[in-house]
């Protein structure tokens, strides 16, 4: 079975890119192919893994000539992580870049001292022990990180302003990922001091997780806040929750609001891969992670979906719509 899986996680796509120095200069080339292996926990490539082909492009790289990106996900399973971030290993990465939160750069980590490793959003880096400083990374590691635990208080304000009588929020966790559980006390933090309360339901299985989230009744929570990780498959049972209109839903992420979650705000995931693509760069040129500082995201976005609101009888105020970066109809 675990060889079945592992074959599962090397199904990947193969992306190629070939770069130029800003101001019209032509990059050094490397003189081999080079592999760059994506790690996710997702069911396949993330949209931060193409805003990095994207941000390379953009860049001047051209496809097939210098660079592949090979793709191993673990469909929401975090504990085949490592066992996929070893097998890129084994296959001869030369650059690892770990997207949807702390659990893959940890895997990579872990799998690696060696292999420069650029991380895509997650929880704070220097707690999670990836590196030393933000200015000083130290090691192998370096990346973008989301702040997606930091921006919380504003992600529960912005729920509470389109769920009139928002009192009671639903949060599902996985009680097995010690990242997940980490995020708690700022979540709670959040909640008290925007009057809501936190209803929290751990979860250890996958199957759990979806009978805690499709058995809860109308009454019991007034909406769903999802968690970033995506282990145990989290935030695709929330997402199917709120298709079917039965409870508001506040997402980090654009692509869940775009697919029926009410609303998302956070990083821009494509921009923060377009942001890793210039990391990706300067260590291809030569840079090494140890020196190159954790950057942060420029931008976030608030994506508002007109349809569930309607599904769902809520009326939104126009102030968030003049807000929104994005309006799905």
């Amino acid at each position: 079975m675990m060889q079945r899986r592992l074959c599962l996680l090397a199904v990947g796509i193969v992306l190629a890119i070939h770069g130029l120095i800003g101001g019209g200069a032509e990059a050094q080339r490397p003189t081999r192919l080079v592999q760059i292996g994506a790690l996710t926990e997702s069911w396949g490539p993330t949209p931060a893994i193409i805003g990095l082909r994207d941000g390379l492009q953009a860049l001047g790289y051209r496809e097939d000539k210098d660079f592949t990106i090979g793709v191993r996900f673990t469909q929401g399973d975090s504990t085949e992580l490592l066992a996929a971030a070893l097998d890129l290993v084994r296959r001869g990465a030369d650059i690892i870049v770990t997207t949807e939160g702390g659990n893959t750069a940890k895997a990579a980590q872990m799998a690696t001292d060696r292999i420069p490793i650029v991380f895509i959003g997650g929880g704070d880096p220097v707690e999670l022990g990836l590196v030393k400083s933000l200015a000083r990374p130290g090691g192998n590691l370096t990346g973008i990180a989301s702040l997606d635990v930091e921006l919380a208080p504003k992600r529960l304000e912005i729920f509470r302003e389109l769920v009139p009588g928002l009192k009671r929020v639903l949060l599902v966790y996985d009680a097995t990922n010690k990242h997940a559980v980490e995020q708690l006390d700022p979540y709670r933090a959040a909640a008290r001091s925007l009057g809501l309360t936190l209803v929290e339901r751990p979860a250890r299985s996958q199957e759990e997780a979806g009978a805690i989230i499709n058995g809860i009744r109308r009454g019991e929570v007034d909406g769903i806040f999802a968690p970033r990780v995506l282990s145990l498959n989290i935030p695709g049972f929330i997402l199917a929750t709120s298709v079917k209109g039965t409870f508001p839903t506040m997402f980090q992420a654009a692509f869940f609001a775009e697919r029926g979650g009410l609303a998302s705000y956070g990083a821009a995931d494509g921009d923060l891969g377009r942001q890793a693509a210039r990391l990706v760069d300067r260590i291809l040129k030569g840079a090494k992670p140890a020196d190159l500082p954790v950057e942060q995201p420029t931008k976030f976005e608030l994506v508002i979906n007109l349809k569930t609101a309607k599904a769902l009888g809520l009326s939104i105020p126009t102030s968030l719509i003049q807000r929104a970066d994005r309006l799905v109809q």
